[in-house]
């Protein structure tokens, strides 16, 4: 039997509204049985606090655009 007492969703919290070219690299994992929701996991880089960890949530707008940009982006080889 598994046991998952302990364990915690690493995207308990979101991120802020992010810009899209400070974007370095984005995970999205998949949806665990201890999180409600997949996990979107997005790398920003600013001259002022330098690499920096983010959740996004995934129902909002301006994720899915972050995802679809990111996906066209990747298939031009950049």
């Amino acid at each position: 039997m598994l046991s998952l007492v302990g364990v915690k969703c690493k995207c308990s919290r979101k991120g802020p509204k992010i810009r899209f070219s400070n974007v370095r690299k984005l995970e999205i994992k998949p949806r665990y049985p201890f999180c409600v929701e997949e996990m979107i996991i997005v790398t920003l880089w600013t001259r002022v606090r330098g690499e920096q960890q983010h959740c996004l949530n995934p129902k909002r707008q301006n994720t899915i655009r972050l995802l679809k940009w990111y996906r066209v982006w990747k298939e031009k080889g950049r």
